[in-house]
């Protein structure tokens, strides 16, 4: 049909693809003609939408694209703060640029929640792109090796909402500490990171899996710093001065701690069997433990 080709060239797929049903359906009903075109372009508009969102859906390459609010199990730990779960699914925190947190030991479900959020988020036209922690530095080590280092970075930093799943899984290459930093710093309060980690931020300095075993991968505690800026609001015990002076250190290359937040508060505080109850991180800090 001639018309169908043109509305094809036109990239009027959605109405070509339903024009006929709508034709049969006004021959069937009373329509007015106004109230035809009408349909014909809400179904344009409904197709581009949903194919808006599998592209994002695919360019955000969630390991379980299945995983969703809706097919959590909440029932197996029923202190966890619901309340704060679905107060992160409006993605409000990503509106507002903040950053978040998720810890707890592995089977807890930080990584169905984070994927769960990023689709959420996805819903709600944000642009989101979901890495586990060794997979996003040997992207990164890619785009070095093809010489595309800056572009890489570049689309990290403004991506709205980045996930950085299972964080402290694996040994890490000894450039980690670094390179970690940097995408945090290029981040932070322009764009929203979530976090995923099943070690307590208490372990992050000390893992020498995860940080290599100089002076400048203090890094770790910048990274802390950085991704979660209400860390001291939230409680937690002041370093040691010569722990902050690495912290401040010239070796950091050039970047700074992030400026806590005065007033910032816990969101949910709760106890891990390992470690106890511990302050949280972040404006938006989920501790995940099992069946309490």
């Amino acid at each position: 049909m001639e018309l169908q080709r043109a509305l094809r060239q036109l990239r009027l797929g959605g109405i070509a693809a339903v024009l006929e049903t709508r034709l049969r359906q006004a021959q069937a009903e009373p329509m007015a003609p106004i109230d035809l075109i009408s349909c014909l372009v809400a179904d344009e508009l409904n197709r581009r939408s949903e194919r808006l969102l599998d592209r994002r859906r695919k360019q955000a390459a969630f390991r379980d694209p299945h995983k969703t609010l809706d097919n959590f199990d909440f029932s197996f730990n029923p202190k966890m703060n619901r309340s704060l779960v679905f107060d992160l699914a409006t993605c409000a925190f990503v509106g507002r640029r903040e950053d978040a947190l998720f810890l707890g030991p592995g089977g807890t479900g930080k990584s169905h929640l984070a994927q769960a959020i990023g689709q959420a988020a996805i819903q709600q036209n944000y642009r989101v792109l979901y890495r586990e922690t060794h997979v996003l530095l040997d992207n990164l080590a890619d785009a070095v090796a093809d010489g595309t280092r800056k572009e890489f970075m570049e689309s990290l930093a403004t991506v709205p909402l980045l996930i950085i799943d299972d964080f402290g899984m694996r040994k890490l290459p000894l450039t980690a500490a670094e390179d970690l930093l940097e995408i945090v710093m290029r981040r932070y309060e322009r764009a929203s990171t979530l976090l995923t980690s099943n070690r307590p931020v208490e372990d992050w300095e000390s893992c020498s899996a995860m940080w290599p075993r100089s002076r400048p991968c203090s890094t770790a505690s910048s990274i802390t710093a950085t991704c979660s800026s209400a860390v001291r609001g939230a409680g937690a015990p002041k370093r040691p001065p010569q722990q902050q002076e690495m912290l401040n250190d010239s070796a950091l290359g050039g970047f700074a701690p992030a400026t806590p937040t005065q007033n910032a508060k816990p969101l949910y505080e709760g106890k891990t069997k390992a470690a106890g109850a511990l302050p949280l991180v972040g404006p938006r800090a989920l501790r995940l433990t099992p069946g309490l």
